[in-house]
């Protein structure tokens, strides 16, 4: 039959009576399902499935002005049009030297503390779906809420940033997939054998300067990605 999401599994003696197999066949089918991350298992209360709950990142859209009066961030605007009770969680913010690829596309030298780097973990409802980090120029950066966990901003950091003169004109996202990392499998629970999403995203505003960028790293099984352009 036919399971629907947040349902509960036979247990694995129940499944090898119905189907007449080994109680190890019915363990291993259960490792392969959560493996593929179809199934959930909760410690004590037992194995579920998974529901079909992907976050869809709106691409440009996410970013337009006409969602000011909202009072959200781009995130949480995200979440609030699907439905979703979103949050973030703030795990470190640091002055502090920008890897190359970062200090090349901000154009910064790599060599002194010259970013302040923000990193997050964004939550759908009860799911970590996003491992997030924001590299900004720390002349754009210093002396602004953004070196606090808490913002205050309703825009959250694209708020500030156009307040220091820094509208967003175009954006660049370089698209990729991978293996987690074992710190990033932990902070967003992922089951094994699930790769992430990789977006660096790249805020360029209305003279051409780069201001922010910004590495996603999203569970592929929560997340999905919408580009809405014109073609030129």
């Amino acid at each position: 039959g036919v399971l629907a999401p947040g349902a509960k599994l036979p247990s694995e003696r129940e499944l090898a009576d119905q189907h007449s197999i080994a109680r190890n066949t019915a363990r291993q089918a259960i490792r392969l399902l959560a493996e593929s991350g179809l199934v959930v298992a909760e410690h004590g209360r037992g194995v579920f499935v998974r529901p079909a709950a992907a976050v869809i990142r709106l691409g440009n859209d996410r970013y337009s002005p006409r969602y000011r009066s909202t009072g959200l961030s781009p995130f949480l605007l995200e979440c609030a049009k699907q439905g979703k009770a979103g949050r973030f969680e703030v795990l470190l913010v640091e002055r502090t030297t920008p890897p190359p690829d970062v200090a090349h596309r901000l154009k910064l030298p790599p060599t002194n503390k010259s970013v302040l780097r923000r990193d997050n973990v964004f939550w759908a409802d009860n799911d970590p779906v996003q491992r997030v980090t924001t590299w900004l120029p720390w002349s754009v950066a210093q002396g602004t809420s953004l070196l606090k966990d808490e913002i205050g901003h309703p825009f959250g950091i694209h708020g500030i940033l156009e307040e220091r003169g820094h509208t967003m004109a175009r954006i660049l996202d370089e698209v990729g997939a991978r293996m987690p990392t074992a710190e990033e499998r932990q902070s967003l629970r992922l089951p094994p054998g699930v790769p992430v999403l990789d977006v660096l995203h790249t805020s360029i505003d209305t003279g051409g300067v780069p201001y922010e960028l910004t590495r996603f790293v999203m569970r592929s099984d929560l997340s999905a990605l919408r580009y809405d352009a014109p073609v030129e």
